[in-house]
């Protein structure tokens, strides 16, 4: 049984169709890529799933229940986490407090000012950040941290409400390579550790090759194809609308590193 079932879904703005009958599935333990051109309906659908947008038509189901018409608080304690393109912590928390931020909100705790949260589940949060590779930078505020170490802070605070689903949208964007592969290996190994699903974005063709299980490729709001990425690779439509007619992914690939040589 898939862990998250998409049936037809929709969304229009003004009259133009971003997301036109889309349908896909996933299953935990599995990485989906969803791939695109701009204003391929990608932020669209990623955001109809975890309820920041409404649908207009179709299903969103979650192990059976349905997402469509549920709030984005209603749909993360369901078990569906996100993290963004643009890594979002407190800079002026430590990276530990960070995660126990996290876990107050899972928790559903509001603390008065006499009551310090810096004291709240400390030893669960260190277990996070050991996940992640970030326990012994516990107690340096965010704000000082390399960029891909709080992308590793923003994977544990993603972490702290067991995620069934974790909705990553563009998780390596600003990073350079060998940190765009630490992410997406420890992202892989999450994965499997906790039997979790990843429906994730990305422009870098090399991570979704190398990380991947499926992809789905969007064309202004339609699904043009769904496969493993290897299989795609070659796919016609999917060059034409991805790259451009004649162009391939190993073309675009030599372009980027004669570029960057």
């Amino acid at each position: 049984m898939s862990l998250l079932k998409v049936t037809g879904l929709g969304k229009s703005f003004g009259g133009v169709k971003a997301v036109d009958g889309i349908h896909f599935e996933l299953a935990a333990g599995e990485l989906l890529a969803l791939i695109g051109p701009n204003g391929a309906g990608k932020s669209t659908t990623f955001n109809m799933v975890n309820g920041q947008l409404p649908a207009d038509a179709g299903s969103i189901q979650l192990n059976g229940q349905e997402l469509v018409g549920r709030k984005p608080r209603d749909i993360w304690r369901m078990g569906v986490g996100r993290t963004f393109q643009i890594a979002e912590t407190f800079a002026s928390l430590t990276v530990v407090e960070n995660v126990q931020m996290a876990l107050i909100s899972n928790d559903g705790l509001l603390f008065s000012l006499w009551r310090r949260a810096a004291d709240h589940k400390r030893d669960e949060a260190l277990a996070l950040l050991d996940q992640v590779g970030m326990k012994s930078q516990a107690d340096r505020p965010c704000s000082v941290l390399a960029y891909g170490d709080v992308k590793r802070v923003e994977l544990a605070i993603a972490m702290a409400n067991s995620p069934k689903l974790l909705l990553m949208d563009e998780p390596t964007a600003g990073m350079a390579p060998k940190e765009r592969n630490e992410l997406m290996a420890l992202t892989k190994q999450l994965v499997i550790d906790r039997h979790m699903a990843v429906l994730f974005t990305e422009h870098s063709m090399d991570v979704v090759f190398a990380y991947a299980d499926r992809m789905i490729v969007l064309a202004r709001g339609r699904l043009i194809a769904e496969g493993k990425p290897l299989e795609l690779r070659d796919h016609p439509k999917v060059q034409e609308v991805y790259f451009g007619t004649g162009k391939t992914f190993e073309k675009k690939a030599a372009a980027a590193a004669v570029e960057a040589a």
